[in-house]
């Protein structure tokens, strides 16, 4: 990977895509929500709260979506999942993901959202962490087409104009691909755009994601398809909708501690070449923005401890990081945040080699757990048992991943 001609920062299977032709993409139709240019911020754990969100939305358009919400938690109070779904009056739209197996709750749980204004709602079939799909949710979910479609009723029927999405997975396994049935289901009973992740539940984060997927949900639905996985570079975005035919992209790990990914995304719609990523100096700032909206957001104490994660990502690929990452996971102040990052060389263009390092995920795989004969019918629509008590929800939302 290399600086291209005029400088462009691109892996070299990207030095060679255009940007946007005029009218060559169309804004992300969702219910009376018109997107552009046509990105989402996906939902992820511990990372897409409201200081996140509002760096990334300063940077570029799109949409913006929260981390998972549970509804047990939500319609019980709970401080942390209150907290986790509160929004500003500048975030418009506003986006939230929910997570719930329960049609009751969830139904609930979705009128008390539109009373609050919010503009999406999107709920998570893809987690999967064992924990969840134990139960038979999460990414299990889907394999039961009635299932979702009993789901999805319930929160369109509540949410009357704002549009509801799902998020999935291609399905349990190779063996055992659900994206199609589940698809078609939540279509059906109203949903205004499904979105996949293109891997099974038992890829977890490895490997590469199967786009050849995404062209062929495209195909099977006449709703809106969204694209999820390796968006690394904005370029990636482009290549996705020219061979996918998806209506949008939907980007995770890709911006973790790159913001600025959205005004890259933002500038190849528009048909522009990018501005170069920020050197060092300029991202060390960016590092102390974030960590002072994660302090009004939790409080200083807990804001500094959510922040040392992203120190790792904001620094990934630099000269000399890895000799300062173990005390950056330990800084106790913003003074500290900046004296460590001083030890590195502000001038330092930001290193190619870290466009599609991987963050966050490792590279592993697992066998997926589900009930014992949870597969036997899979037209069955009982919801699957969940949390009921705070303590078990707090434990869940723990656990829980954006999928």
């Amino acid at each position: 990977m290399t600086f291209g001609a005029g400088g462009r920062c691109a892996s070299a299977q990207n030095m060679d895509v255009s940007p946007a032709a005029e009218r060559e993409f169309a804004p992300l139709a969702l219910g009376p929500l018109r997107v552009w240019p046509p990105v989402v911020l996906a939902p992820m754990a511990g990372v897409t709260n409201l200081a996140f969100r509002s760096l990334c939305r300063e940077y570029g358009a799109g949409l913006y979506v929260s981390e998972m919400i549970t509804a047990r938690g939500y319609l019980m109070g709970n401080r942390l999942t209150t907290l986790l779904a509160s929004s500003d009056p500048s975030e418009k739209p506003r986006s939230v993901q929910v997570y719930g197996a329960d049609p009751v709750d969830l139904g609930e749980m979705i009128k008390l959202l539109v009373a609050e204004g919010v503009d999406h709602i999107d709920i998570n079939f893809g987690c999967p962490v064992p924990k969840v799909t134990r139960s038979g949710g999460g990414s299990a979910i889907p394999a039961k087409p009635r299932l979702v479609a009993r789901l999805v009723a319930a929160m369109v029927k509540s949410a009357g104009a704002v549009p509801v999405t799902v998020k999935m997975r291609k399905g349990i396994d190779e063996d055992l691909l659900t994206y199609l049935g589940a698809g078609k289901a939540a279509q059906e009973e109203g949903a205004a755009a499904v979105g996949l992740h293109a891997r099974t539940a038992a890829q977890l984060y490895a490997g590469d994601a199967d786009w050849r997927a995404i062209a062929r949900l495209k195909q099977h639905l006449s709703v809106p398809v969204l694209g999820n996985g390796d968006i690394w570079e904005s370029w990636d975005a482009l290549r996705m909708m020219r061979e996918t035919g998806c209506d949008a992209v939907i980007v995770g790990r890709g911006c973790l501690g790159r913001p600025w990914l959205f005004r890259e995304l933002a500038q190849v719609f528009a048909g522009d070449e990018p501005d170069p990523p920020p050197r060092l100096g300029a991202i060390t700032e960016i590092m102390i923005d974030h960590a002072r909206r994660l302090m009004a957001l939790f409080g200083d104490d807990m804001g500094l401890r959510q922040m040392r994660k992203w120190t790792g990502w904001y620094t990934k690929g630099f000269h000399g990081s890895a000799a300062v990452r173990g005390e950056l996971m330990r800084f106790e102040s913003l003074d500290e945040l900046r004296t460590l990052m001083e030890r590195l060389d502000p001038d330092e263009e930001f290193p190619i080699r870290a466009l599609r390092a991987h963050r966050a995920k490792g590279s592993k795989t697992q066998r997926v757990k589900l009930p014992e004969g949870f597969l036997d019918d899979p037209d069955d629509d009982t919801p699957p048992k969940g949390p009921r008590t705070l303590e078990e929800i707090e434990s869940w939302e723990r656990a829980l991943s954006g999928g």
